[in-house]
């Protein structure tokens, strides 16, 4: 299986959206071509429930195609083939080797630990990438569920930022040799 596509855990398969998809999801969030040639569906129409990465993503990609394979994935279940989230690193790494990740689980697959699944398969993956030095999470100190997720992993609090759109946000981070070594 190509990773730079598709990323496999136990219970997902984590797609990368691909620039033609974006363009796309640019026109309407449950765009009836979506995903027809993937062999999945999305009968929870992810991007009009959940967050909208779509707007942050697109110029990137547009900008640089080939980061497509780090900036966005649709967390698909194995059983059902149908999409129940999403994540994606916020840009490639950067000139320091410092990568954040985001994701989302829809609403009716939350507690089931499909958030900590794809964080292990993306981290996974993404610390093979001889750029990566540094895996970062920032989560509003509000968000007790994602506060006790990074927490269960072992990464080091380094602070706080103040993101234009989400307000306070800690920041955790932890190098890559170090992921590698304990996962």
């Amino acid at each position: 299986m190509n990773q730079d596509l598709i990323i496999e855990s136990d219970r997902l398969l984590l797609y990368t959206v691909l620039p033609a998809e974006y363009e796309l999801l640019e026109i309407d969030r449950a765009h009836p071509d979506l995903w027809i040639d993937r062999g999945f569906s999305d009968p929870n129409k992810h991007f009009l429930i959940g967050p909208d990465p779509i707007k942050h993503r697109l110029p990137r990609v547009r900008q640089h195609p080939e980061w497509a394979k780090y900036l966005l994935r649709m967390a698909v279940l194995k059983d059902e083939q149908i999409v129940i989230g999403s994540a994606g690193f916020h840009h490639a790494p950067d000139q320091n080797g410092m990568i954040e990740i985001g994701f989302t689980v829809d609403k009716p697959y939350q507690g089931m630990g499909f958030g900590q699944e794809m964080l292990h398969a993306m981290w996974g993956w993404v610390v093979e990438d001889p750029l990566v030095k540094t895996l970062r999470y920032t989560v509003s100190p509000n968000n007790t569920i994602s506060e006790h997720i990074i927490k269960k992993f072992g990464f080091t609090h380094n602070g706080q930022q103040i993101d234009e759109e989400d307000g306070p946000e800690d920041i955790y981070e932890m190098a890559a040799s170090e992921y590698k070594l304990k996962f």
